[in-house]
């Protein structure tokens, strides 16, 4: 009997669109349809943000930084804020906090919703997409209210917030608050318990604890898997120390525990919106008491001739920051992210260095779908909820 000789087959996966918010390229070694070898590609949506950041004065990096991580631009900016407030030595309101904490957490809402359209319509659930971007059409409308812009508001400054919060938020922020549970009931309907989804990823592309602490995949891969970690409970920013809530943790560590963990933490996001929302008056300061950072009131500006140098002053030439570096993280929806800042003493900061989930959780790929089906893949890719504007950057 002639001896059956078989030999392995090299594929690519994309740099189209293989279930990711961008482009990546996977080179995969098939026997047959098991994943032999796989290796990711990135690079194609680069983008040179850091560096372009060292053009810029401070306050002028916020609409950068937001573009990184498109679907948590909030968040982004957010955390470049903190470092480089810490190395002013600001201390922000309250206020401040509880809007800042409030505008976050709709973010994580925001980008989880993305996260759970794309991921459930890449493994057959097609209906689900349409159902989440329902909802997330009411958080876009939330941002249009505050800045006018829908993805990218640059509302949080470096000092604080650019201006106070529009007539009409509250009622706005309540009614979203009010009727998403039932809605998250709704998703959980069409996916938790049925059948051909569990069968798509309960099992696949598991990842143990100790994986996720080699990987540094810490954020909902992390928890999935048992790591309770969060940046909010571990070094609290911005006053969560102050807030009621729970950090979701699962066991097995494959796509279907990062579906569960996902879900469960858009109710503790809802549930830390109502805490903030309820400490938040409809109007007051909106920025720290810092006159070199921070523009006057539009009304100084028109009727004080030291208002309107300060204003120009600010921005014109923007404002200095002493020598030092600083990184303070924050808990984003892909997991803990934070901007490392150097200044040098002038008004541009001499390095902004990203640390990037997305580009951790493409780095752990090969762990995940090695050994697995081709099939597999693209649910896996869906489970972590990379963004590549953030790998690329």
């Amino acid at each position: 009997m002639a001896e059956i000789r078989t030999e392995t087959m090299t594929v690519n996966m994309g740099p189209q669109h293989p279930s990711t918010h961008g482009v990546l390229r996977l080179v995969l070694e098939l026997d047959g349809e098991t994943v032999v070898s796989a290796a990711p590609t990135i690079g194609y949506l680069h983008t040179g943000i850091e560096k372009t950041c060292e053009q810029k004065k401070f306050q002028q990096v916020i609409p950068l930084v937001e573009r990184m991580d498109y679907l948590s631009a909030q968040s982004n900016s957010f955390a470049y804020s903190l470092s480089v407030e810490k190395l002013l030595g600001l201390e922000m309101p309250d206020r401040v906090k509880w809007i800042r904490v409030l505008l976050a957490e709709l973010q994580r809402i925001n980008s989880h919703l993305v996260w759970l359209g794309t991921h459930a319509m890449e493994v057959g659930a097609v209906s689900v997409m349409l159902y989440c971007f329902r909802e997330r059409e009411l958080l876009l409308d939330i941002n249009e209210r505050i800045a006018g812009f829908r993805m990218f508001p640059s509302y949080i400054r470096v000092g604080g917030l650019r201006e106070d919060l529009p007539r009409g938020f509250h009622e706005a922020v309540t009614l979203f608050l009010e009727t998403f549970p039932t809605k998250l009931n709704e998703y959980e309907d069409l996916l938790t318990g049925n059948e051909i989804y569990v069968t798509r990823t309960r099992g696949v592309g598991r990842l143990s604890k100790d994986d996720c602490m080699a990987f540094s995949l810490a954020g909902p891969i992390g928890r999935a898997a048992g790591w309770n970690y969060d940046v909010r409970k571990a070094f609290p920013y911005s006053g969560y120390d102050t807030f009621d809530f729970n950090v979701p943790v699962g066991t097995d560590g494959d796509v279907y525990d990062r579906y569960l963990v996902r879900i469960e933490e858009m109710r503790q996001s809802v549930t830390l919106c109502r805490q903030a929302l309820s400490r938040i008056t409809p109007a007051g300061v909106f920025a720290a008491d810092a006159p070199s950072v921070v523009p006057p009131p539009k009304d100084r500006v028109y009727t004080e001739m030291e208002a309107l140098i300060q204003h120009f002053l600010i921005y014109s030439q923007g404002f200095t920051v002493p020598a030092g570096e600083a990184y303070v993280p924050v808990e984003g929806a892909r997991g803990e992210h934070g901007f490392y800042v150097v200044a040098d003493g002038t008004n541009r900061p001499w390095r902004v260095k990203a640390r990037s989930p997305s580009l951790l959780a493409c780095q752990a790929l090969p762990r995940m779908i090695v050994g697995g089906l081709i099939a597999d893949v693209i649910a896996v890719i869906g489970s972590i909820d990379v963004v590549m504007g953030d790998v690329d950057r």
